[in-house]
């Protein structure tokens, strides 16, 4: 009985850390993803994907010229971020064009100092005509870099652990039979 007990706590011991003990969760901790999707701006189509960690965050802007048309050679982008909130003023970066691409795509990179909401305005220009869009994003803290894969491989381990004590309590029983 007693060691039927130690069992239990092994098996109750990883689901109650994963369901009663919750840590902070994060509000996005992985690859980028897109806040504009194929939206006409000026000269081209543009699609733009961010990664918005606190820190430096990044912006990728995937242009492609609009239907019958051919992106401008002269097209430069820039990213202006501002907090919601209004407390700082809107600071714009400039997008480096990425030239390991195949389509047209621009990186920037920006400066957040804290966790909050973020207006970001990404401006399209060239000779043929300039445009705009606007978005908002929110700022979220870095993942914890190595630790991540542990963090995510924990409740895999835990469930693995469990359906392996789970095999051995049968093999166990099927044994003593």
């Amino acid at each position: 009985m007693r060691k039927q007990r130690i069992l239990n706590r092994y098996f109750l011991a990883p689901l109650l850390v994963i369901f009663v003990l919750p840590g902070n969760s994060f509000a996005h901790d992985g690859p980028p993803f897109p806040i504009v999707v194929d939206q006409n701006i000026g000269p081209c189509v543009v699609s733009v994907w961010t990664d918005p960690d606190v820190g430096t965050g990044t912006f990728f802007i995937i242009t492609s010229p609009l239907p019958g048309g051919s992106l401008p050679s002269d097209l430069k982008v820039e990213v202006a971020v501002q907090p919601v909130s209004g407390r700082l003023a809107e600071v714009s970066y400039p997008a480096e064009r990425d030239p390991s691409r195949d389509n047209v795509q621009f990186r920037s990179l920006v400066q957040f100092d804290t966790q909050e909401m973020w207006r970001v305005r990404v401006k399209v220009q060239s000779a043929q005509g300039n445009g705009e869009t606007t978005a908002t994003v929110e700022a979220t803290p870095p993942g914890l870099g190595r630790w991540d894969l542990l963090l995510y491989l924990g409740p895999f381990l835990a469930i693995g652990f469990l359906w392996f004590m789970a095999f051995m309590r049968k093999r166990r029983r099927s044994v003593a039979s």
